[in-house]
């Protein structure tokens, strides 16, 4: 039965197999992947909740801001209509919000994974630069879901952000206007972010995926050992250090997979706003233009970027900052001149570097969600000045983060880094 469907199938689509073959059956990844490659795979995991989750809420949430009682909004009411009326509607809208955080974790891990091994060196340059493109559009993404529920830091913070392009000389305060569609966020605002939510930014993200596995199918996948297993191949073209991805990295997808569900669905029915990390406090209030959060800060992910922007005096300089903070990445397989991909055989100034740069990267995010302003009376006594001494800390985590791109063009530019012999093919570590 199943050989005659095939058979159906084949002869009105003969490219699915081909093309079957080529991305899964026949497509040979290194046999070497450790745990640090399950990330991928757990990004696309997590894309496909969104997409579903976000249909199903999509079909409930009215994008109104106009006023229902009391100063709350139809968007507002919608999303507690979702969560209290609606049959497990509390469940997918949990599945989505810590789906959103969860997405960043993955990816986050996945990009530095890429750093790790350099997996943005040739020939994998384009790979590289389309998953930043992703990233970039899974920023805007995830900012604009994040002002859907219309709540008072959901308000605020669209204000906040929106309002950084008014730093741009002469045009900027007209492109606030135009992005909002009005003076101040408002039911103009939310119909655009809604429509961008949930039709063209996933439109894009899925284009940029499909490209981003293309590139990456027809270079071959990186290893921990940064070795190119195509230079060594059988008398069939098989390359000796590669094993089909299916069925062997799709069963061990699958046991990643049944672990990422676990804590996942411990966070959705234990923990689903993590104390603040994940949906804030200040959201379960209905917008309130005369009335600010105590502290107006980004979802944890966007923090790292936001503490840029802090530690930079002057508005338009600390804007410009935190848009080159994300450019560097999209720069870094010309930034690193490096011969050796893996950071096993890298010199000692590289794993120094890179350490630091996560370090960074993590302070940075500490500083963006005020959590050092929390850590500084406790080091320093009830009367130590917060802002001076987090002014201080993200300066230096700043400092670190640049610098870490400075430090590498110049150790690998002028030939400084000292690296370890490359084995010709991919070695097992214990």
């Amino acid at each position: 039965m199943s050989g005659a469907i095939s058979r159906w199938i084949n002869e009105r689509a003969p490219s699915l197999v081909p093309m079957y073959r080529k991305h899964l059956s026949e497509y040979y990844a290194p046999k070497n992947f450790n745990v640090m490659y399950y990330f991928g795979s757990l990004a696309m995991l997590v894309l496909v909740n969104q997409i579903l989750t976000g249909i199903f809420l999509a079909m409930f949430y009215k994008p109104s801001a106009l006023e229902v009682f009391h100063g709350t909004s139809e968007a507002f009411a919608s999303v507690y209509y979702i969560m209290r009326d609606v049959n497990w509607g509390w469940l997918i809208r949990y599945m989505h919000t810590t789906g959103a955080s969860m997405f960043f974790v993955v990816v986050y891990l996945h990009m530095f994974r890429g750093l790790m091994y350099g997996s943005f060196k040739k020939p994998r340059e384009l790979v590289w630069i389309l998953g930043m493109l992703i990233f970039l559009a899974l920023m805007a993404e995830a900012f604009m879901g994040y002002v859907l529920p219309w709540g008072n830091m959901s308000f605020w913070g669209a204000k906040v952000i929106i309002s950084l392009f008014g730093a741009i000389p002469y045009v900027g305060e007209t492109l606030v206007h135009w992005i909002m569609g009005d003076f101040s966020p408002a039911d103009a605002t939310l119909n655009r972010f809604f429509s961008l939510h949930v039709v063209a930014l996933p439109m894009v993200l899925l284009l940029l995926v499909v490209l981003h596995l293309a590139a990456l199918h027809e270079v071959g996948s990186n290893n921990p050992d940064g070795v190119e297993i195509k230079k060594h191949k059988n008398e069939r073209g098989i390359p000796l250090d590669g094993i089909p991805f299916h069925p062997y990295y799709t069963v061990k997808d699958l046991f990643g997979v049944g672990v990422f569900l676990m804590v996942c669905a411990f966070i959705i029915f234990y923990a689903p706003t993590m104390g603040g990390w994940f949906l804030e406090h200040d959201n379960y209030i209905p917008a309130n233009h005369l009335v600010t959060p105590a502290a107006i800060r980004p979802v944890w992910y966007f923090t790292p970027f936001y503490a840029i922007l802090l530690m930079i005096p002057f508005k338009l300089p600390g804007v410009l900052a935190m848009f080159v903070g994300i450019f560097l990445l999209f720069l870094t397989p010309w930034i690193d001149r490096g011969a050796v991909k893996s950071i096993r055989y890298r010199g000692m100034g590289f794993k120094v570097a890179l350490g630091l740069f996560a370090i960074s990267f993590i302070g940075l995010g500490l500083v963006g969600a005020e959590v050092i302003n929390e850590v500084v009376p406790q080091i320093f006594g009830p009367a130590a000045d917060v802002t001076f001494w987090r002014n201080v800390f993200g300066r230096i985590m700043l400092a670190i983060y640049f610098g870490f791109f400075v430090f590498l063009w110049i150790y690998t530019y002028f030939g400084l880094e000292k690296t370890k012999p490359v084995p010709e093919r991919v070695t097992t570590h214990d």
